[in-house]
């Protein structure tokens, strides 16, 4: 952390690209405002519970490290500082009480589904419910769609060109398990083994941004000993998921196992293309596809190119970027329900910047940003990635 602090030179190129100084206006409230915060924290000039307001109001979108001419690594400071001032810090108790609830329920697909059940059926009485639970409910679809069990093999049809094992995420498999479903088959489809290691776990990205760290590292030994070491890649389809897998060096503390893990992550947009993405010959219709990039996919693993290459290179399909494409939609993992005055925000500039391109549809890499995107965006659909290349390759 403190080489981390030292390497801010205060430039302020940090400033335009970060959502919450956009919408606060607080100096405070930008990355090298809380780099200062967290340097006087750790220096004992400044107590936690005056720095932390501002620290948790941090999306960690790391749309800071891109726009960095000096190269501050900013999550190897927000996530350990984070960690490190859980246990001096104060919390009131409903803030206390939801955190706990998030850690206990999102990570886990069985009791996220139950729980998004009762939200639910509770939704008809949601003004009598307390305040720090309504964000959570209004973020529930009005239905949830029907799951089924993934196989640990998925078998590549024709010549087989590699082999790959995937990370099924948590709440991804519960709120839309059509992810999955399409990833595995278009993968298949380019000739690719599919395995979905059976003991995988969450990825431990909610724990690790919310300063759980003993969790986080629970989650992250838990996959490195689960996934194989003899396949090609290991994939994410969920770019939060995928920028904490990077992170499990920095997680398990430099663990050589956990490098050898990281260094086999790639999304599955960026694999496809690296791989040859082997398109239809004709096209089956003609779409506009307006491109929101995930912050974990575009600042996170700094992957820009390959979705709009992968759809691009789909016959009648025309990719177009969107105004502020680098700013947060507002998702960020559980910030929409942390922080959800900021999160709705960012939400609507986000959904006007989209509906703005006419586009027929909107795709993004992210299970997040695509429950945050399909509560703002009215005018068109908003699908993830794989699903629409699934649709337009088949």
């Amino acid at each position: 952390m403190a080489r981390a602090v030292q390497t801010c030179v205060h430039c302020g190129f940090c400033l335009p690209t970060c959502p919450t100084y956009q919408v606060l206006g607080d100096e405070m409230d930008s990355p090298r405002g809380r780099i200062v915060l967290m340097k006087q924290v750790l220096e004992g000039t400044r107590a936690p519970d005056e720095a932390m307001p501002h620290l948790d109001a941090c999306l960690g979108c790391l749309a800071c490290e891109t726009a960095c001419p000096s190269g501050v690594a900013y999550r190897d400071l927000i996530s350990p500082f984070r960690a490190w001032s859980e246990s001096r810090r104060s919390r009131d108790l409903v803030p206390r009480l939801r955190r706990w609830g998030m850690l206990r329920l999102l990570p886990f697909p069985e009791r996220f589904g139950l729980a998004a059940k009762l939200g639910m059926l509770a939704r008809p009485f949601r003004k009598l419910m307390p305040k720090a639970v309504q964000p959570m409910m209004d973020l529930l679809p009005s239905s949830l769609p029907k799951s089924e069990p993934l196989r640990e093999v998925y078998e590549a049809r024709g010549p087989r060109r590699a082999r790959v094992a995937l990370l099924a995420g948590c709440a991804q498999q519960v709120l839309a398990p059509e992810i999955n479903a399409a990833t595995i088959r278009v993968l298949q489809n380019q000739g690719v083994e599919v395995l979905v290691p059976r003991m995988q776990s969450c990825c431990g990205a909610l724990a690790w941004h919310v300063g759980d760290e003993a969790q986080a590292k629970s989650c992250a030994r838990n996959n490195v000993d689960a996934f194989p070491d003899d396949v090609d890649a290991i994939l994410t389809n969920a770019a939060g998921c995928g920028s904490a897998l990077h992170e499990y060096p920095l997680i398990l503390s430099d663990d050589p196992a956990a490098k050898r893990f990281a260094s086999k992550v790639k999304d599955v947009a960026q694999f496809l293309y690296d791989l040859g993405f082997q398109q239809p010959a004709t096209a089956r219709r003609e779409i506009t596809v307006a491109m929101q990039d995930a912050c974990h996919l575009l600042h996170g693993q700094r992957v820009q190119s390959a979705p709009r290459r992968l759809l691009g290179s789909i016959p009648g399909v025309t990719v177009r970027d969107i105004a502020d494409a680098e700013l947060c939609c507002g998702s960020a993992g559980t910030y929409n329900i942390d922080q959800p005055a900021i999160a709705a925000e960012l939400g609507r500039r986000k959904a006007e910047n989209i509906e703005a391109t006419k586009a027929d549809v909107c795709v993004t890499g992210n299970i997040g940003c695509l429950m945050q995107l399909r509560a703002y965006v009215k005018t068109m659909p908003v699908k993830h990635t794989m699903v629409l290349v699934d649709e337009l390759s088949d």
